[in-house]
Protein backbone atom coordinates (compact mmCIF):
# COMPACT_ATOMS: atom_id res chain seq x y z
CA UNK A 1 0.00 0.00 0.00
CA UNK A 2 2.80 2.59 0.46
CA UNK A 3 4.04 2.11 -2.91
CA UNK A 4 0.88 3.25 -4.37
CA UNK A 5 0.96 5.97 -1.72
CA UNK A 6 4.34 7.44 -3.00
CA UNK A 7 3.24 7.03 -6.58
CA UNK A 8 -0.18 8.87 -6.58
CA UNK A 9 2.39 11.88 -4.80
CA UNK A 10 5.24 11.75 -7.33
CA UNK A 11 2.19 12.07 -10.26
CA UNK A 12 -0.38 14.83 -8.53
CA UNK A 13 -2.82 16.06 -10.84
CA UNK A 14 -3.61 19.48 -11.25
CA UNK A 15 -6.76 20.99 -13.15
CA UNK A 16 -6.29 24.04 -14.51
CA UNK A 17 -8.93 26.44 -16.73
CA UNK A 18 -7.48 28.11 -19.54
CA UNK A 19 -8.45 31.35 -20.75
CA UNK A 20 -11.05 30.96 -23.61
CA UNK A 21 -10.15 33.53 -26.49
CA UNK A 22 -13.41 33.28 -28.36
CA UNK A 23 -14.97 34.46 -24.85
CA UNK A 24 -12.18 37.63 -24.98
CA UNK A 25 -10.90 35.67 -21.70
CA UNK A 26 -7.14 37.27 -20.55
CA UNK A 27 -4.94 36.31 -17.44
CA UNK A 28 -4.45 39.21 -15.18
CA UNK A 29 -3.39 40.06 -11.68
CA UNK A 30 -4.82 42.29 -8.63
CA UNK A 31 -3.02 44.79 -8.28
CA UNK A 32 -5.04 47.12 -5.57
CA UNK A 33 -8.49 46.15 -3.82
CA UNK A 34 -10.59 49.25 -3.94
CA UNK A 35 -13.78 47.88 -1.80
CA UNK A 36 -17.30 47.28 -2.74
CA UNK A 37 -16.45 44.63 -5.07
CA UNK A 38 -13.65 46.56 -7.44
CA UNK A 39 -10.63 45.49 -8.04
CA UNK A 40 -7.66 47.27 -10.16
CA UNK A 41 -6.39 44.20 -12.04
CA UNK A 42 -3.16 44.66 -14.59
CA UNK A 43 -4.60 42.24 -17.97
CA UNK A 44 -1.67 40.29 -20.11
CA UNK A 45 -2.04 42.73 -23.12
CA UNK A 46 -0.47 45.55 -20.48
CA UNK A 47 -3.65 47.46 -19.67
CA UNK A 48 -4.60 48.02 -15.88
CA UNK A 49 -8.31 47.69 -15.34
CA UNK A 50 -11.06 48.48 -13.49
CA UNK A 51 -12.12 44.57 -12.66
CA UNK A 52 -15.68 43.65 -10.72
CA UNK A 53 -16.30 40.73 -9.00
CA UNK A 54 -19.14 39.06 -10.24
CA UNK A 55 -21.54 37.61 -7.58
CA UNK A 56 -21.08 34.01 -8.34
CA UNK A 57 -17.24 34.88 -7.29
CA UNK A 58 -17.79 36.99 -4.49
CA UNK A 59 -19.84 34.42 -2.18
CA UNK A 60 -17.64 31.62 -2.77
CA UNK A 61 -13.99 32.97 -2.47
CA UNK A 62 -12.05 35.85 -1.35
CA UNK A 63 -9.34 37.94 -3.72
CA UNK A 64 -6.48 39.24 -2.20
CA UNK A 65 -3.94 41.63 -3.84
CA UNK A 66 -1.01 39.45 -6.09
CA UNK A 67 -3.73 36.31 -7.37
CA UNK A 68 -3.87 35.34 -11.09
CA UNK A 69 -7.08 36.02 -11.75
CA UNK A 70 -9.07 35.43 -15.79
CA UNK A 71 -11.10 38.59 -16.60
CA UNK A 72 -13.35 39.42 -19.63
CA UNK A 73 -12.72 42.76 -20.54
CA UNK A 74 -15.85 44.79 -21.06
CA UNK A 75 -17.32 45.32 -24.72
CA UNK A 76 -18.35 49.08 -24.55
CA UNK A 77 -16.07 50.19 -21.81
CA UNK A 78 -12.36 48.66 -22.68
CA UNK A 79 -11.00 49.89 -19.05
CA UNK A 80 -13.27 47.75 -16.99
CA UNK A 81 -13.89 44.17 -16.79
CA UNK A 82 -15.52 41.32 -15.49
CA UNK A 83 -13.54 38.64 -13.05
CA UNK A 84 -14.69 35.70 -13.96
CA UNK A 85 -11.82 32.97 -12.10
CA UNK A 86 -9.31 32.96 -9.68
CA UNK A 87 -6.10 30.56 -9.55
CA UNK A 88 -5.06 28.42 -6.33
CA UNK A 89 -1.09 28.34 -6.58
CA UNK A 90 -1.19 24.68 -7.42
CA UNK A 91 -2.78 25.93 -10.61
CA UNK A 92 0.10 28.81 -10.45
CA UNK A 93 2.60 26.63 -10.22
CA UNK A 94 1.21 24.37 -13.39
CA UNK A 95 0.80 27.02 -15.78
CA UNK A 96 4.36 28.72 -15.21
CA UNK A 97 5.73 25.10 -15.37
CA UNK A 98 3.87 24.63 -18.86
CA UNK A 99 4.67 28.18 -20.44
CA UNK A 100 1.19 29.54 -20.46
CA UNK A 101 2.09 32.87 -18.41
CA UNK A 102 4.15 35.60 -20.20
CA UNK A 103 6.42 36.59 -16.92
Amino acid sequence: MTEKKGQSESTEIVRVRLPKKRNREIFARAELMLGSNHIRVRCEDGVTRMGRIKGKIKKRLWIREGDLLIVVPWDFQDEKCDIIYRYIRPQVEWLQKNNYLSK
